[in-house]
């Protein structure tokens, strides 16, 4: 039997936003004087809210600090996407609208916000496939908890049997599995695939494309 609902997350799962994050990020630590952390450190944080993201890197941060490049992070990247255009990874539009003609449902579930999110969708041509985007300002706790899979299930009245989670990063991961679902780890995102094995997926792959033959 198919997954019925597949919930995805956006940044490095659906979306290539590595480069205009990578450059928002050290741009946002330049204007604030901050240390300039290297890429391998800054790509690490993706998938995480954007207040843990610099508090990860810097490890004496205090939540006001951490707002503030939280804040000053959103105003960069406004100006950047007009010119670091994110792209849809190769496939990603091909799978999704042929899942949907097939009759699953789809939504999202990011650390990106809500506002952001249908945003970029949109503008990505994109948003019409899901029945469902939250956000990290939707959700009370944020990844790795379950708290967005379990939301998500329970308004579009799916059961965990029924609903396979797919992201790049470990945290994604590991809010699937502590929501009791099945989980897909892709290779194309931010995470190694000896990280991703780490964490325990139902299953990687390497193709957007190997999602339409995916079973339970």
């Amino acid at each position: 039997m198919k997954p019925e609902l597949y919930i995805f997350d956006f940044d490095g799962t659906l979306c290539n936003t590595r480069h205009i994050i990578l450059t928002t990020m050290k741009a946002t630590m330049s204007e604030l004087g901050l240390p300039v952390a290297s890429d391998e450190q800054c790509a690490a944080t993706i998938g995480l809210p954007l207040k843990d993201c610099f508090k990860q890197i810097y490890k004496d941060m205090d939540d006001e600090e951490a707002q503030q490049c939280a804040l000053a992070y959103c105003r960069i990247f406004d100006v950047n996407k007009h010119h670091l255009t994110p792209t849809l990874f190769p496939g990603i539009y091909s799978t999704l609208n042929t899942l949907k003609l097939h009759g699953a449902t789809m939504a999202v579930a990011s650390s990106r916000s809500h506002a952001s999110l249908v945003e970029l969708l949109n503008m990505l041509g994109a948003g019409r496939l899901f029945s469902l985007v939250l956000g990290c300002d939707n959700v009370e706790h944020p990844k790795p908890h379950p708290e967005a899979v379990l939301t998500i299930m329970e308004m579009l009245q799916f059961t965990a049997q029924q609903t396979l989670v797919v992201g790049d990063m470990p945290v994604d991961i590991e809010m699937g599995n502590r929501a009791g679902a099945l989980t897909c780890a892709v290779t194309w995102g931010n995470a190694s695939r000896e990280q991703l094995q780490h964490c325990s997926p139902s299953l990687i792959i390497d193709e957007s494309a190997q999602l339409l033959h995916i079973s339970t």
